[in-house]
């Protein structure tokens, strides 16, 4: 079903963000601001914030580099664990929270068994085999899993769906530095893909068996911007000229439905010395995937260097527009 820009206008969903305080938090309350279809509505942390306005909660921490939103400024913490007054208030909620996984699983669970859809950028349920997993460019058509997974849960119009994995954290350790470890993140780096390339059967998400891989992850001294070094084999190896054509034709679902939050190009290759991460992570408002230095390898086909914004496109960029590919199709309404 493709849904117009001029029909969602009609209609703008509350949304909640839980575990607003924190990094990711505070980006999707500043996305939010103004959003066409999303208006914040609630938002919430752990006990320590609750009861205060959200401007006394986040105090000096605000990490944003533009201000934040009057209108959140005043609102009311709550409570992330008072799941009746969170969702009393929205229609669905951002999940952003730094707790141990089975208590974010069961802080989740509990939202979609309230009836309230849970966007999540935590990894908690990044394996669950009924929980999409969804790249809106990639596998749109995974969210048909929700029927299943309510069907599991036991209810009509909550689910829990998730974005996939990029890491976030900024130490102070990190200046003039590179550390050659990310705890986990080279497994979800391996595994990830695999769920996103699958296909649903028997109402669970089944992962491919291929493409095979594997990574190395090192923490570099950048305030934002994720960088892969990738070589690539073919079994029908493409010409370059048609690998170049191919990422500047690509479009996904989130291009044809004309999501807000969708780059008009999802993928955007460079002939120079290109990408570099503080000349091109925000190109289309950091939505887009840059590409550069595409070249044979000895070793594999190809090689080349590709570039994110990682608290935009790889977190609660990645969300909101999961999100609008959910309003879009019917999911927040019940009518999918």
């Amino acid at each position: 079903m493709r849904v117009g820009k001029e029909v969602r206008m009609m209609k703008k969903w509350k949304a909640g963000v839980v575990g607003a305080t924190g990094m990711v938090g505070q980006r999707f309350v500043s996305l939010l601001e103004n959003h066409p279809w999303f208006e914040l509505c609630a938002v919430a942390a752990s006990s320590r914030s609750a009861g205060k306005t959200y401007e006394e909660a986040v105090g000096q921490r605000w990490a944003m580099p533009t201000p934040m939103p009057e209108a959140a400024k005043r609102m009311v913490v709550l409570d992330a664990s008072d799941v009746a007054a969170v969702t009393e208030k929205v229609d669905f909620v951002f999940c952003a929270v730094d707790m141990p996984k089975h208590e974010i699983q069961a802080l989740e669970e509990a939202y979609a068994k309230a009836e309230c859809p849970v966007v999540s950028n935590n990894s908690a349920h990044r394996q669950t085999p009924d929980v999409p997993m969804v790249v809106p460019e990639i596998n749109a058509d995974h969210i048909d899993i929700i029927p299943s997974q309510r069907k599991r849960l036991g209810i009509k119009h909550g689910f829990i769906a998730v974005k996939s994995n990029c890491s976030l954290q900024r130490w102070p350790v990190m200046v003039d530095n590179c550390i050659p470890f990310i705890g986990g993140e080279e497994e979800k780096s391996e595994q990830e893909p695999l769920k996103l390339w699958g296909h649903i059967e028997n109402g669970v998400i089944v992962p491919a068996k291929a493409p095979r891989f594997t990574a190395q992850c090192l923490r570099v001294a950048c305030t934002d911007g994720h960088m892969a070094a990738v070589f690539a084999r073919f079994r029908n190896r493409p010409t370059e000229e048609q690998i170049k054509k191919i990422w500047q034709e690509f479009q996904g679902e989130a291009q044809r439905l004309s999501l807000p939050s969708a780059p008009k190009q999802f993928l955007h290759y460079f002939e120079e010395n290109r990408p570099q991460t503080r000349l091109d992570r925000n190109t289309e408002n950091g939505m887009a995937v840059c590409i550069g230095r595409l070249r044979p390898d000895t070793q594999y086909d190809y090689k080349f260097v590709c570039l994110s914004h990682n608290t935009l496109r790889g977190a609660a960029g990645g969300a909101v527009l999961l999100a609008e590919l959910l309003a879009a199709k019917g999911y927040f309404d019940g009518v999918q």
